[in-house]
């Protein structure tokens, strides 16, 4: 009898607990949450209301009428001033240099060697593996001699020998490249 109302007890109290913590979880109603108090902002500039015109800008304090600017004539600017009349020619912006890709790399290069000497290096269209196919005649160094792939990764031109090593590696512009070979360390550059 002890233990069935000790039991009792316990499921009262845990039921009572339950009930205590009513939640939105278990599809119950939840508490209300307490009311803030909304301070009033305190008095300021408003913003403006009205419709916004567009006007151009006088020119600075101190500079002359946009009357006085050159006039353009054909890419050459007439500049009047105290001493006479005189032309200056406006100089064109540079245009981008051509992007590099592979199919500009292709083609037979002068190699200019660390010892002084020169060797053609030619970098095919033809796919070896992953690659490109290179081949190398009349060279007089070891590392550029067994030079037989190539890739382009970027702007650099890597050139590969037999078994997958870095023979050199260039960095390329159109009709020039600018490396060093990878072993050594020696300077390398090629041009067409």
């Amino acid at each position: 009898m002890g233990r069935t109302i000790w039991r009792t007890g316990l499921i009262l109290v845990l039921a009572g607990t339950l009930a205590a913590c009513e939640s939105a979880r278990f599809g119950q109603r939840p508490i209300a949450p307490r009311a803030e108090v909304v301070q009033p902002l305190s008095p300021g500039l408003a913003a403006p209301s009205g419709v916004v015109m567009a006007e151009p800008l006088a020119p600075p304090a101190g500079s002359s009428d946009l009357g006085d600017l050159p006039r353009m004539s054909g890419g050459v600017a007439d500049i009047s001033g105290s001493g006479g009349q005189r032309q200056a020619a406006l100089s064109q912006p540079d245009p981008a240099p051509p992007r590099v890709t592979r199919t500009n790399i292709v083609g037979t290069w002068r190699a200019s060697e660390p010892g002084g000497g020169s060797c053609s290096v030619t970098l095919s269209s033809t796919p070896v593996l992953d690659l490109y196919r290179a081949s190398a005649s009349q060279c007089s160094n070891a590392e550029i001699a067994r030079i037989n792939s190539w890739d382009l990764r970027g702007e650099e031109v890597y050139l590969y020998q037999q078994g997958g090593a870095v023979a050199a590696r260039l960095q390329a512009r159109t009709g020039s490249m600018q490396g060093v070979i990878a072993r050594s360390g020696a300077p390398l550059s090629m041009s067409r």
